[in-house]
């Protein structure tokens, strides 16, 4: 109070000139604060860019016309597939070893056993065909995509949304989860388009260096507009988590809401006093006990089971070719190197079982049209560069990396997922959350392995943002 009353009176004993420099002073100073604070609250965006990733030249034009798209299969496809099968040799496991090396080659023998005389790719192929299958031309490629509209209901709002797959998935992911978005939930249903990624499945591959999340993003950002969508939801986990999240910054006035199955944000001063602190007064810095339970002890369960798993990442993100040479060449070890990732994704514990868990949650039908849409596209390696074009430059030195994201967010933590992110932490990338869930079970698939969970969450999450 003294120090008021001393600039009070040092003010009044200015002469008028003076008073009026001071006020003058004051009122732009006070311009370029409301100024700052207000350039911090508009919407920083990530510009578009272009792309051409056919093969050869540019056209002056590009087809833009959607075909109906049915997959097929032959009798001299499954030959091929069964005589590469039959050929097949194999490595005894180390004794009472699990899946702690890898695919346990004892299990594997059943499953191959079950894939030569039991699966019925054709009656796969009807499954696939369940739902309209699409394709269109986008930036040279053949992008492919099901378009899976509600049945038609009164009083039923509609709201488009586009699911996206990640690695080693594809668009059959969403396949359980589909019915249960175009239901009436309350008077809402979803218009569900799934694209696959370019170089995954159905979708062309890229034929020249460079195509990573934010080509994608742009690539699915124009399929959209092509159906007619100005304004739409998208939800994603492992890459479609960055695809879709890269979309909501380059058009977050086209995107309603993004919902994600897998977020991370590990960088800034919060998450390092949450790494000290958190275990002991959790709420000082922002966590919950079930995120301490989940978090903790940090080494042990992010740090190093993220060492124990990623080397497929490493060497997907350097020299994809030549590991894809292989398991482009050999359908079972094609289904080893794919399968052995949905057994330790979905629960880490797997690794500790001699069958790894694998039909827990997955029945082998599902997990073998998985493997066949690879096998049949031959796209294993063209989806392995897609790490490579991610991660040829410090991904945080990205412009998305620097960039917020402002369109509502909902976020569905599933336990069992390969790193937990707090939602104060995801706070300091996605700023505009209306949900965060703390799902009951699940992992790293989870419109996969829990489509109901998955479902439910999205269904409450665009409630929210529709305010219904």
């Amino acid at each position: 109070m003294q120090r008021l009353q001393v600039l009070k009176e040092t003010f009044f004993d200015l002469d008028p000139v003076q008073k009026q420099v001071l006020i003058g002073t004051a009122v732009a100073a006070g311009g370029i604060l409301a100024y700052i604070a207000h350039k911090r609250r508009q919407v920083k965006t990530i510009p578009l860019g272009e792309g051409w990733w056919g093969a050869g030249e540019k056209p002056l034009s590009e087809d833009e016309k959607i075909y109906p798209f049915k997959v097929q299969t032959s009798d001299e496809e499954i030959k091929d597939l069964h005589e590469r099968i039959d050929r097949t040799r194999y490595t005894d496991p180390v004794e009472d070893c699990g899946f702690q090396y890898g695919f346990n080659s004892t299990y594997l023998k059943k499953v191959v056993s079950y894939w030569r005389h039991e699966f019925d790719w054709k009656k796969q192929v009807a499954v696939l065909n369940k739902y309209p299958h699409f394709k269109t031309k986008i930036e040279g490629l053949d992008v492919h995509f099901i378009h899976v509209r509600p049945p038609h209901r009164e009083n039923q709002k509609v709201l488009p949304i586009m699911l996206v797959h990640g690695w080693p998935g594809s668009f059959y992911e969403f396949y359980r989860i589909l019915p249960l978005l175009t239901e009436n939930q309350d008077g809402v249903a979803f218009e569900v388009i799934c694209p696959s990624i370019p170089g995954y499945g159905f979708s062309e591959a890229p034929h020249k260096q460079g195509f990573n999340s934010l080509a994608a993003a742009r690539v699915f950002l124009t399929l959209m507009e092509r159906l007619g969508f100005s304004q739409f939801y998208l939800q994603g986990g492992d890459w479609g988590s960055f695809i879709t999240t890269n979309m909501a910054q380059m058009k977050p006035q086209c995107v309603k809401g993004l919902h994600l199955n897998m977020f991370t944000s590990t960088k800034g001063l919060k998450v390092l006093l949450s790494l000290m602190i958190g275990p002991y007064l959790p709420f000082l810095v922002g966590l919950s006990w079930e995120d301490v339970r989940r978090l903790f002890p940090f080494f042990e369960k992010n740090v190093w089971d993220i060492l124990r798993e990623s080397g497929y990442f490493h060497i997907q993100a350097t020299k994809p070719d030549t590991a894809g040479c292989g398991v482009n060449d050999s359908p079972v070890g094609l289904a080893a190197y794919i399968l052995e990732k949905f057994s330790t994704w979905t629960d880490m514990r797997n690794r500790d079982l001699a069958d790894g868990g694998l039909e827990r949650k997955f029945s082998l039908d599902d997990l073998l049209t998985n493997v066949m849409i690879y096998w049949t596209t031959g796209s294993i390696v063209s989806s392995m560069r897609f790490y490579k074009e991610n991660f040829k430059t410090n991904p945080e030195k990205r412009v998305d990396a620097k960039t917020g994201i402002y369109v509502p967010t909902g976020l569905a933590a599933f336990p069992e997922e390969l790193m937990h992110c707090p939602e104060s932490w995801a706070q300091i990338r996605y700023r505009n959350i209306y949900s965060y869930t703390f799902m009951p079970r699940g992992g790293h698939f989870a419109a996969f392995e829990e489509p109901q969970l998955l479902a439910n969450d999205l269904i409450q999450f665009a409630k929210k943002v529709e305010k219904l």
